[in-house]
């Protein structure tokens, strides 16, 4: 949707070009993914760093001589440490940006200790992994993922960024409550596609929509009478042609599936009232494509 509404707003015709953005922004959403899990892993290692310099002092103190471990020797973080595919997908990505700008890892690492979940997890020196794990997951779901100074960062290194910070720090919180002690595979680095179709999905919709664009708008304006084409924001505009591609270009997708999907995209990026004058829409189209037979569904539980 985002692709489509930029090219309309620069006028663009270069289709290829477009598309081409369109899928680097997608790829640019498991470096985020990198990014943000590597964050975990540094802070374990700048605090394992800061604690044994500590021990080394001159005049260090009995506190620093022998202090708690128990946050740097949290079996999850050492874990994400550890863990082969996690270092092969960094490496392949070239994730290095903590060690290039050290200190928000620092800023994190001080809200991460002025936090009522470190505070309550340290309070004693052993721990299970059940606890370890419970207490990465709540720390990076309270502490680091909230972090302003941290999602100011990641805004200003990739605008495209701010609409995918919220989906990447869902996916990676259930993954950590869901990870299990399985060795050095135990963590894996999702895949950004399903499968092939998964991407040719991505192409084809972007394609078929941008392509048959008058054709798209011609099939709700007549049932728009109270509206003049002018008069319809163009979000909205784009997400009814996206809609009704998939009515009539993509008759593998449940008819239900598709109007829930732009209701929420509505929803999250439209007006207040939009999401009711696209459903009204959308509810009516769907009846007139099935009276005219033009809804062409294939499989089971696709009306």
């Amino acid at each position: 949707m985002q692709s489509i509404y930029a090219m309309r707003q620069n006028d663009s015709d270069n289709l290829e070009k477009e598309e081409k953005f369109l899928f680097h922004s997608i790829e640019n959403i498991r470096d985020l993914y990198l990014i943000m899990v590597s964050a975990l892993v540094e802070l374990r290692i700048v605090e394992a760093d800061f604690i044994e310099k500590s021990q080394k002092k001159h005049l260090a103190t009995a506190a620093e001589r022998n202090p708690n471990k128990k946050f740097v020797n949290n079996q999850v973080l050492i874990l994400l440490e550890e863990s082969n595919p996690l270092s092969i997908a960094m490496a392949d990505r070239k994730i290095d940006n903590w060690k290039r700008n050290d200190d928000y890892i620092l800023i994190l690492l001080e809200a991460v200790k002025a936090s009522d979940i470190y505070a309550k997890y340290m309070e004693s020196k052993t721990s299970s992994y059940d606890e370890d794990r419970e207490f990465v997951a709540d720390l990076f779901t309270e502490v680091i993922a909230p972090n302003e100074k941290l999602y100011e960062y990641l805004e200003d290194y990739k605008l495209t960024w701010v609409d995918d910070i919220p989906v990447v720090n869902t996916l990676l919180s259930k993954q950590l409550r869901q990870l299990t002690p399985e060795g050095r595979d135990a963590f894996y680095v999702p895949k950004l596609y399903k499968d092939l179709d998964d991407k040719d999905f991505v192409r084809d919709l972007f394609r078929k929509t941008m392509l048959n664009d008058q054709e798209l708008a011609k099939e709700f304006i007549d049932k728009t009478p109270n509206w003049d084409t002018e008069r319809i924001a163009e979000i909205d505009a784009i997400i009814l042609k996206m809609a009704i591609c998939e009515f009539l270009k993509f008759p593998s997708i449940p008819v239900k599936v598709t109007i829930n999907e732009y209701l929420e995209i509505a929803k999250e990026y439209s007006t207040p009232k939009s999401s009711i004058f696209i459903n009204g829409i959308l509810d009516n189209l769907v009846k007139d494509y099935q009276n005219t037979n033009k809804l062409i569904k294939t499989g089971r539980g696709l009306m």
